[in-house]
């Protein structure tokens, strides 16, 4: 198909977009709307900053060849971060699509409907109590804290403080179950070196490297054998010592320093 009727194809189904509908960037998840279309460019507004901006037709014909010379799979990876709304937008043809569970974007044989589209319904939207213990409990520490001056925690009675206290154990014994659920879905969502941007913050995926050391002859084998003397290594284990304060009479003031915190 040559591209100037593949680029009218395009520009139609952008008009045809609903006045309110949200366009989400595939990796940073910037919201921005179509404001105008023109023979030459598309002119999209972020919706965070208001900030418009004009996405070039030369600049589509070029990624939209690199996606179809590609003998796999175009990755959202190779995208420059101020590439993404044009991936978006391309895939309101209806010949191209973007997988987020794979992080691809590619040309599709048959049409798809799949446009990474979010229309504005805000204030139509039907809200249900979630089936979690954390919303209970924030609803009794929201009103607990509405009852009782956070502000001035001196002046509330010892039911009042133990209220707040136990409230606040469960709202954040909850929030941390919950936080988790969601960190292990967004791992299969973001990528490196994309910071996901939303309304109340943004997240960015980092790899952390934890280690435990092997069986203890093992490692002293190995460092002995690199010219490093074992009782360079070898330390007091403070779980063998309690085994020993257990049958002793040492007080274990004698080998611990010991700080008490209420």
């Amino acid at each position: 198909m040559p591209f100037g009727e593949w680029w009218h194809t395009l520009l139609e189904e952008a008009e045809g977009l609903p006045s309110d509908a949200t366009l989400i960037t595939p990796l940073s998840e910037q919201r921005f709307r179509i404001i105008e279309t023109q023979e030459h460019r598309v002119i999209i507004e972020f919706r965070d900053s208001g900030e418009s901006r004009p996405l070039q037709r030369d600049q589509f014909e070029t990624l939209s060849q690199r996606i179809r010379d590609a003998t796999q799979p175009f990755e959202l990876d190779r995208l420059p971060p101020d590439a993404e709304p044009y991936a978006t937008v391309l895939t309101l043809h209806p010949r191209f699509d973007i997988d987020e569970d794979t992080g691809v974007i590619r040309e599709t044989d048959e049409p798809t409907a799949t446009h990474l589209v979010d229309e504005d319904s805000s204030e139509t939207e039907h809200r249900t109590e979630p089936s979690v213990d954390i919303y209970s409990d924030a609803l009794l520490l929201i009103d607990a804290l509405e009852r009782h001056d956070p502000s001035a925690l001196e002046t509330l009675g010892i039911d009042a403080l133990v209220d707040l206290y136990t409230l606040l154990s469960d709202v954040q014994r909850g929030a941390n179950d919950l936080r988790q659920s969601v960190a292990d879905v967004l791992l299969d969502r973001v990528h490196h070196d994309h910071p996901v941007h939303a309304q109340y913050g943004s997240v960015q995926r980092t790899t952390r490297r934890s280690k435990s050391l092997k069986d203890d002859a093992e490692v002293l084998a190995v460092l002995e054998e690199a010219g490093i003397a074992r009782e360079h290594v070898l330390g007091v284990d403070p779980d063998k010592v309690d085994d020993a304060l257990d049958v002793t009479d040492v007080d274990e003031r004698d080998v611990y320093d010991i700080e008490e915190r209420e």
